[in-house]
């Protein structure tokens, strides 16, 4: 999610939207069977453990079953056709929770901006949705090592007709420009120039695309993962290059992890000792590659990084 925010705010969104800045995205794909599942986000998880390091870990083994926050975000965590939950995270989440010792994984829908209030109220355990690190989320959560990194790149007519391959260019050259509803790629547009005011908020890459091709705007901005899987169709479009936004004057790759409320840390340092093995052996792109990503987007970042300490 591809969704969807992090950093000077980020492009699949964060915190409490309210107050948090953009991170990432919002797909209307895989809405209509969230609803089927609403359902099952209605009851609240137990109440978190004083116990040092928390013991959810404990408590899901004994259950034998984790509820995942998702946010209907494809690629990064869906409800498919088929009434299935699938993404990257929770797929990765089946594999993790497995050698964890819970077996089942259940989703609990919710919209993205809800996905951290949604966390610390109990409402589900983990987040897995693809979330971007950010410092402002950081303070909220406690983020595992990210399973991904992530640039941006653009929408654009075949040909590139304008030559716009950053944000500077953007502004520059006065395009149209457009960009998704939370989507971090709206900060990053404000940094290099652009005036909020004139930027074409749309649902999501898909609405991009069409205003792209339609000529309502000049480009759309999203995840280089996103708009290189949209345009794969499209007679008029094409995606640029991937590109590291600007962040206080400097390149800025995003990372996508699972969040954990923050008296959890037993069950988080525990996640991410498997997903380190996962990266050694290589699985964990086996399991990524299928939803779009490319080794480019594997990734030796930390949580800590990405967190600013």
């Amino acid at each position: 999610m591809a969704p969807p925010q992090r950093s000077p705010l980020r492009s699949p969104e964060p915190i409490s939207q309210a107050a948090s800045r953009p991170t990432r995205r919002s797909l209307l794909a895989g809405v209509a069977a969230l609803g089927a599942l609403g359902a099952a986000g209605c009851s609240r998880v137990a109440t978190a453990s004083s116990t040092e390091g928390g013991d959810l870990l404990d408590r899901l083994r004994a259950a034998g079953v984790v509820r995942l926050g998702i946010a209907g975000e494809i690629p990064f965590g869906f409800i498919d056709t088929n009434g299935e939950l699938t993404g990257e995270a929770p797929e990765l989440a089946k594999v993790i929770f497995k050698r964890l010792g819970v077996d089942r994984v259940q989703p609990v829908p919710t919209e993205f901006g809800s996905l951290i209030p949604g966390l610390n109220s109990q409402q589900f355990d983990v987040v897995a949705a693809g979330m971007y690190v950010n410092p402002e989320r950081c303070e909220q959560v406690i983020f595992s090592d990210p399973d991904y990194q992530m640039l941006d790149s653009f929408i654009v007519r075949k040909g590139n007709p304008k030559g716009l391959r950053s944000y500077k260019d953007v502004v520059e050259k006065k395009a149209k420009f457009a960009t998704g509803t939370g989507y971090a790629e709206i900060q990053y547009a404000v940094e290099a120039g652009y005036k909020e005011s004139d930027i074409l908020i749309v649902p999501d890459q898909v609405a991009g695309l069409n205003a792209v091709e339609a000529g309502r705007v000049d480009v759309f901005a999203g995840t280089a993962l996103t708009t290189r899987e949209v345009v794969k169709k499209s007679s008029k479009a094409e995606s640029t290059e991937p590109f590291a936004p600007l962040v206080d004057g400097k390149p800025h790759i995003d990372g996508g992890a699972f969040a954990f409320r923050p008296t959890e840390t037993k069950l988080r340092d525990a996640f991410n000792v498997e997903l380190h093995k996962l990266k050694k052996s290589g699985e964990l792109f086996r399991i990524l590659k299928p939803f779009g990503f490319t080794k480019a987007e594997m990734t030796d970042l930390t949580a800590k990084e990405l967190c600013g300490g």
